[in-house]
């Protein structure tokens, strides 16, 4: 199999790589159009009924939520491709976020850093895909679909859980961006890492961002809890802190200026340097 790879240049590259729901947007993505469109009033009662439907199969969870929403959408909504991207045009997002990706790589590419922005979401790549952000990032990874000759959704293509998150982080890391291409697999030497863990960022709210953060963190990489700027909820990442599970907490407002703004930007200088230091140590290594 012949697969595209991203391979390392002259300029240090940064990977910001988001979660989606409650990260990039106030609110689970179903709950914005899907489920008004299957005259589900509660969302609450949507996943309490596809927890316990998990539970009582033995299911993955997340596998759980895409059967739920294909078996209710039947007699109500087609559930296609189209419909989900359409779906996901009217996603709400927070303050700053449609301002954020251009004005963060303005300011990597004055520090002569090369910026690219990813998503790893438990989401639904397609209604993602609809959102009037979605070519922001070199790569969404997200649960996803494939259908059949009439469009029609039928199996899970894509399921993506919280532990099987970290997988994309290494196929970031390495370059190797296609989820069929094995080459994730293979071994590169510290020094052919495209996007050393050190020179990652994690943006996420909850649990199921853990296992990301924490291997961020492992490899010297930032990880940022973020909590919503209105309710001012940080419950959840202030326990992330106690647990050294992330680096820092920042309400999820992306507007310039920002301690979010400013946590990145530092990252984006201290990155500047590092990587200096780095090739001076390699090119060391290599008069050995």
């Amino acid at each position: 199999m012949t697969t595209k790879r991203l391979t390392k240049g002259d300029k240090p590259v940064v990977a910001i790589c988001y979660d989606f729901d409650k990260t990039l947007s106030p609110d689970n993505m179903q709950a914005q159009g899907y489920l008004a469109a299957i005259d589900y009033p509660n969302q609450n009662e949507f996943w309490a009924e596809s927890n316990e439907f998990a539970v009582q199969n033995d299911m993955d969870r997340d596998l759980a939520w895409m059967f739920k929403m294909v078996q209710e959408s039947k007699g109500k909504t087609f559930f296609r491709r189209d419909i989900l991207r359409d779906f996901g045009s009217r996603v709400a997002l927070y303050d700053g976020v449609r301002e954020w990706f251009a004005r963060i790589r303005e300011y990597a590419e004055a520090a002569d850093v090369q910026l690219e922005h990813y998503i790893i979401s438990t989401g639904l790549k397609e209604m993602i895909e609809g959102t009037s952000i979605a070519d922001e990032f070199v790569k969404i990874y997200a649960s996803s679909f494939c259908y059949d000759e009439d469009g029609l959704a039928v199996w899970p293509a894509q399921v993506i859980n919280y532990t099987y998150k970290t997988q994309f982080l290494f196929r970031i890391s390495k370059g190797v961006l296609d989820v069929n291409d094995p080459g994730v697999n293979e071994y590169f030497a510290p020094n052919e890492m495209r996007v050393p863990f050190r020179n990652m960022i994690y943006i996420g709210d909850s649990d199921t961002d853990i296992p990301c953060m924490k291997l961020v963190n492992s490899y010297g990489g930032t990880s940022i809890g973020v909590y919503d700027p209105v309710s001012c909820d940080c419950s959840k990442v202030d326990r992330m802190l106690r647990e050294n599970r992330i680096r820092h907490a920042a309400p999820a407002d992306y507007r310039e200026g920002s301690k979010l703004d400013r946590l990145v930007k530092l990252t984006i200088d201290r990155t500047a340097i590092n990587e200096k230091l780095e090739d001076s140590h390699y090119e060391d290594m290599r008069q050995l």
